[in-house]
């Protein structure tokens, strides 16, 4: 089983200049856990809710407190956003994006198209326990 059979293709993603309170607008209206930063369709980076709970969202208890997180909010997600992202090509093998999931301690893998490396498609580990269920059929 590869990469190609599993992953979510029907992606939202942010551009690098998109603001922080915009990206978690998305993640939160949306329901998703992961959101992928791109710059002209190739990924620049990931975005996870676990990336919004450093901001100390549920912790505001004062104004200063509350103005320091208007301004972050209101930065690109750039200044937020994990980068140097791995990747894997949509023929990846299961097994293998499990093991990198696991290595690096992540939830989600983009997998680029090995020619253009263009996002086509996030493999999450929500896919790979869908896939894993389905196997048991």
């Amino acid at each position: 089983m590869t990469a190609d059979e599993i992953m979510t293709t029907d992606l939202v993603t942010v551009e690098e200049t998109t603001t922080i309170g915009e990206a978690y607008r998305l993640l939160s209206e949306l329901s998703i856990r992961h959101l992928p930063v791109c710059t002209g369709g190739e990924i620049a980076g990931m975005l996870s809710d676990r990336d919004f709970r450093s901001l100390g969202l549920d912790a505001v208890t004062d104004m200063s407190r509350m103005d320091d997180l208007t301004a972050r909010m209101s930065g690109p997600v750039s200044n937020l956003m994990s980068g140097g992202i791995l990747t894997v090509d949509r023929g990846a093998e299961v097994k293998e994006i499990i093991d990198l999931m696991v290595d690096e301690k992540v939830g989600a893998v983009p997998v680029v198209d090995g020619d253009s490396n263009e996002l086509v498609g996030l493999v999450s580990y929500v896919d790979v326990l869908r896939a894993l269920r389905e196997s048991l059929d």
